[in-house]
Formats: C-alpha cells, structure tokens, sequence
C-alpha cells in the first residue's frame, strides 16, 4: 500500500476544472452519510487520505474510476448513483441510445445496466497507459471481456494477455490491475458484484515498476 497522498489519489490529482463532474461532489457527501460513514473512515476503507476524500467531496478534485468503484462498494451503491444517472425503472434491456459516455480518471465508460441489481455490468476503454499500476483488491467477483485492443491482466503474481474475445472470471480478493497493450487503448465488458454494505473493503495503490 502507498501512503494515503500518494495512492490512487495521485492519478487524478491534474484534472483540469472544467472535466471535473460536477454532480459527483454532493453525491459522494450524501451517499457517504446515507451509509452512517464518517469521512474519516470511508476515506481510510478507501486507501485514500481524508484530505483527498473531502476535496472530491467538495468538487476540487476529480475521482478516477476506480476510485468511483471502490466508493461505490463501499457504500453499497452503483457508479452511476454516485454519477447522479438515473434509469427508469429496472427494465431488463438496456438500449444503446441511452449509454450516454462517462469519462473518469481517463477512463470512459457506459452503464450496460440498470441499477439496483446485485453485479454492475459496463463498457470500459482504458487508454494506454492509464492507471496500469492501479492495483485492486475488494470482496467479490469480476468478468471482463475484451471488445477491441489488447490487455495485461496482472492477477497476483501472474501476467495474463488478453485479445479480442478473450475473458477472464476471477475472485477480486486476488490483487489485481489491468494495462492496456496497443496504442489505441483496450475496450471491454466488464461486470462485477456489488457488496451491499458499507463494511465492505477495497485497497487501491500503486506498483513500482512496470508491468510484465
């Protein structure tokens, strides 16, 4: 683990005022003490330091996405909650006309699911070279599915490369972080389990050196 300012926090620590979103910071304040947390505590559940946790709160500063999952599972709720999106309903179709595009910590994604269900699903593209030294630990599952681009995928002490059409199911409780291979960055379905309860925990930090 690094030191709470220089985890993940650090990835987004650039972000320019106007790509910060702006719903995400009375979001995070609200759904945090929806789930009796003080900020002290859901900072640390977090790996982050409660400095960097109020400015995110307070709009200074940008959450990445993996922040945003490690947020939302610790309050028991979805990405697209702490984003403010709301779907109507819980129709089981999703179209592609209402995948509206969300960008976080360089990472875009869109919300292949309705909300309120037991697993997230989502469509991410990871940049090369974006948040490849990102490792993450939570309790849970995650499938993922590469659409385009190839991927490292580093499961403990293992390097997995991933095609197009290529998969991997895995406990999250393995350390684990992706990398994009190719230039043009890797695209991919991504599900995982959403633990309802505000106990449940996730180490985010970064690895020195790169990966295999």
């Amino acid at each position: 683990m690094s030191s709470p300012e220089t985890g993940p926090a650090s990835a987004d620590a650039s972000a320019a005022p106007d790509e910060i979103l702006p719903v995400v910071a009375p979001q995070l304040r609200a759904l945090r003490r929806r789930a009796s947390l003080t900020l002290e505590a859901a900072a640390r559940t977090a790996g982050l330091s409660a400095a960097h946790l109020s400015r995110l709160e307070t709009g200074q500063r940008q959450p990445s996405l993996p922040v945003l999952l490690a947020l939302a599972r610790i309050y028991g709720t979805t990405v697209s909650e702490l984003l403010g999106e709301t779907v109507a309903g819980r129709d089981a179709v999703v179209r592609a006309a209402d995948m509206e595009p969300t960008a976080a910590g360089g990472w875009t994604y869109w919300p292949a699911g309705a909300p309120g269900r037991g697993m997230q699903a989502l469509r991410v593209h990871v940049p090369h070279g974006s948040q490849g030294d990102i490792v993450r630990v939570h309790p849970g599952e995650e499938w993922l599915y590469v659409l385009k681009g190839r991927m490292r995928l580093r499961l403990g002490d293992t390097t997995h490369r991933l095609a197009p059409g290529d998969s991997a199911h895995f406990d999250s409780l393995t350390p684990h972080r992706i990398a994009a291979q190719d230039a043009d960055g890797v695209e991919l379905l991504f599900v995982h389990t959403l633990l309802q309860s505000p106990t449940a925990t996730l180490c985010l930090g970064p690895i020195t050196g790169e990966m295999p």
